[in-house]
């Protein structure tokens, strides 16, 4: 029990420790983080041995805290902590180039540390939602190290989408505490069918904020703007941890609370295909390499969130794709590190990241250009060793599954079909765009830097060891996924709320060899049919060279959601501009305040009056009044006063020749007649209407 406070604190306390050395000691500033790093991952390896362990802290930050490491969340804790402990090792010789601020990096650093750890061993949705802010805030200043124009406005990006997207989260969080009386991950699946809510609005406003962080489109566009700015270090676990905190939140959501929903699983799929397909579309168009590295990012978060998604729509029958999400979120997260840290070194020694300047800059380092080699081959899906490949064919699978499903129970299949074509071409996309950057750095050569580049420098020892150490985990992942990444599906099944697969995993069969094939057949014609020729342009000089031919209007960011906020700040500064410039007086500085006040205050109760009204008048209680023997209550009443004004006439004037005649009765035939003939003539009428409707219609197509 006493672990997870302390796995979670002890980079919180190494940080304040390595923000009072900075200055004093680089050297031990820098050597704290290592050892917070290695302590940290060999702590959370511990807790992970242990087996299940919670914690419990009541009445902290009101509702109290919990915490529990089981399989899925010990696991992703030793992931988080083991990209720490190689990114800390590759810190120091690549800020040796940029010593700038690198105090100011470690004290953050080591809090995001903390605060992630924290996101994935909560139990509840309150823990999450505070640690989760928690490191919001920290890992916007690892974006903002640099300080540079284009590093202000990405980390501004960053911790917009970041507060927006946690406000609404937390708003959601209102709803299902409301609704259900717990935000406990295990408690909320019960209440939720005890208590039968319609938790669909709450849901999606939790997802919200998730999503963001996760990089889900339309959500998405701080990740391929904030990777390229930030640190290579910080870009690593931006891309590899950060982006599934957000991704833990969308599992919780999918296993806790819409579980065999369609109609969620329907539209988080279509987010999901949508930002599978454009990031792998804006990756092969970038022509930056960390860009293209986080465009990718982005691209596999929705290969996993495909995986929820289809997990949603088959409920318990969702086990290849829960095993096919958790193996690639992992495989991501690992290869992930090893790239990022890759192109660190490119940037370290060339001071550039785009493509052409850095071309040829890999060849003769072979270091490199092996730990590239396997990071480019995992996330690109090549069998036998690429590691990716097992997680996508899991993937794949479950979206057969889930058509077969369709087809055998009479439901519409055609989309599900079109998704898994939009799957293959997605994969044959990140295929093209990493031979794109393959083929750049490590085989063609640079028209004047390559003397330069052939006898640089590449790394120091120790940043090799971080490097090649993370990457030659990838090609075990691939060769023997039996061994290593069927047991993580195993162990994580219960988080997601499913059971073991029903079969044998063949992650080698047939079918998943076929999807290969063709993801790689489409990767390797868009490579020679759309990057060499359309992508590659001659310059003056006669080079050929890549260009970014990616239309600028279309980013989300600058065409929309940057006017849309800029016209609201325009519109709310002028009416208070004008306000500050209505000249002193009476009127201005009693009346108006006061008028001002009654006004916001009755829309403030309006809604609360409506609902009283409605309340005592449309919706009021009823009494139960007898039905009239005879036509309704105005025929019945008007017919008993005439019949008493007949009875007294036969009295005074007729009683030799009596009136006879019933006028309850006539006056209800009577009524029955007129309902008729009104009846016909609103028929008639709303035809006319409608024939001159239509010609109006059709008359106005025509002028047009």
């Amino acid at each position: 029990m006493f672990l997870i406070p302390v796995v979670i604190l002890l980079p919180m306390a190494a940080a304040i420790l390595s923000a009072c050395l900075s200055k004093r000691s680089p050297f031990l500033r820098d050597a704290l983080v290592v050892g917070t790093g290695i302590s940290t991952f060999a702590l959370c390896v511990l807790l992970a041995l242990q087996g299940e362990t919670e914690l419990i802290v009541p009445g902290l930050c009101g509702f109290g805290m919990t915490f529990h490491a089981d399989g899925f969340r010990a696991i992703y804790g030793c992931i988080a902590a083991f990209m720490w402990m190689m990114s800390g090792v590759f810190s120091p010789e690549y800020f040796s180039h940029h010593a700038e601020n690198r105090g100011r990096y470690s004290l953050f650093n080591l809090l995001t540390l903390g605060a992630t750890l924290g996101v994935f061993y909560s139990n509840d949705l309150y823990t999450t939602f505070i640690f989760f802010e928690i490191m919001s805030v920290t890992s916007f200043v690892m974006v903002a190290h640099e300080e540079t124009p284009g590093a202000m406005r990405a980390a501004y990006t960053y911790l917009a989408v970041a507060v927006i997207g946690g406000m609404t989260t937390l708003m959601g969080i209102f709803l299902l505490w409301k609704e259900l009386g717990t935000l406990g991950f295990d408690a909320m699946q019960s209440a939720k069918a005890a208590s039968g809510a319609d938790l669909t609005a709450a849901s999606w406003l939790v997802v919200v904020g998730f999503a963001a962080k996760a990089g889900l489109y339309p959500l998405h566009i701080w990740l391929p703007k904030a990777h390229p700015v930030a640190p290579a270090p910080a870009s690593a676990l931006l891309s590899g941890i950060l982006t599934k905190s957000g991704v833990f939140g969308l599992i919780v959501v999918c296993s806790r609370l819409m579980a065999g929903d369609a109609a969620f699983g329907n539209l988080l799929l279509i987010f999901a295909c949508v930002t599978m397909f454009l990031g792998a579309l804006l990756a092969l168009f970038s022509i930056d390499l960390k860009r293209t590295l986080a465009c990718s990012s982005m691209s596999q978060i929705g290969f996993i969130t495909v995986g929820l998604a289809v997990m949603v729509l088959l409920g318990e029958h969702g086990s290849f794709a829960a095993y096919g999400a958790v193996m690639h979120m992992a495989n991501h997260s690992l290869i992930k590190l090893v790239l990022f840290m890759a192109a660190g070194v490119v940037y370290m020694n060339t001071h550039s990241l785009n493509l052409n300047d850095v071309r040829g800059y890999g060849r003769r380092k072979p270091l490199l250009h092996l730990a590239f080699f396997l990071g480019a081959i995992s996330i690109a899906c090549i069998p036998p060793i690429g590691s990716g490949y097992n997680s996508k064919s899991l993937l794949h699978e479950a979206m057969l599954e889930l058509i077969v499903h369709q087809q055998e129970h009479g439901h519409i299949w055609v989309p599900y079909k079109a998704a898994e074509i939009l799957f293959l071409i997605s994969g044959g996309l990140t295929i093209a765009y990493m031979v794109k950057l393959y083929i750049c750095i490590f085989w063609q050569k640079h028209p004047t830097r390559q003397e330069e580049y052939n006898h640089g420098r590449s790394m120091n020892p120790v940043s090799a060891i971080a490097l090649l150490g993370s990457a030659i985990v990838l090609p075990f992942l691939g060769a023997m996924p039996a061994t290593f990444l069927t047991p993580l599906g195993d162990m994580s099944a219960h988080f997601f709320g499913q059971h073991a697969p029903e079969h044998h995993i063949d992650y080698f069969c047939a079918a998943n060899l076929e999807g290969a094939a063709i993801s790689i057949s489409i990767g390797a014609a868009v490579y020679l049919l759309i990057v060499r020729p359309l992508l590659m342009k001659k310059n003056a000089d006669g080079v050929r060279e890549y260009v970014n031919l990616w239309p600028a209007k279309l980013d989300l960011e600058d065409s929309v959601y940057r006017p849309v906020i800029d016209g609201v700040l325009n519109f709310c500064g002028k009416v208070f501009g004008f306000a500050a410039h209505i000249p002193d007086s009476k009127f201005t500085l009693t009346f108006l305040p006061r008028a001002t006040t009654a006004l916001i205050r009755g829309l403030a109760e309006l809604p609360e009056r409506i609902v009283l009204f409605l309340r005592k008048a449309i919706f009021a209680p009823r009494h139960e009044h007898q039905k009239p023997p005879v036509g309704n209550r105005v025929t019945y009443t008007l017919g008993r006063a005439m019949n008493g004004i007949s009875s007294l006439l036969n009295r005074l004037f007729h009683r030799e020749v009596p009136f006879r005649t019933d006028f309850e009765y006539v006056l209800d035939a009577s009524w029955s007649e007129l309902s008729k003939s009104t009846r016909l003539l609103t028929v008639s009428v709303s035809f006319g209407l409608l024939l001159m409707v239509a010609g109006l219609l059709i008359t106005i197509l025509y002028l047009l």
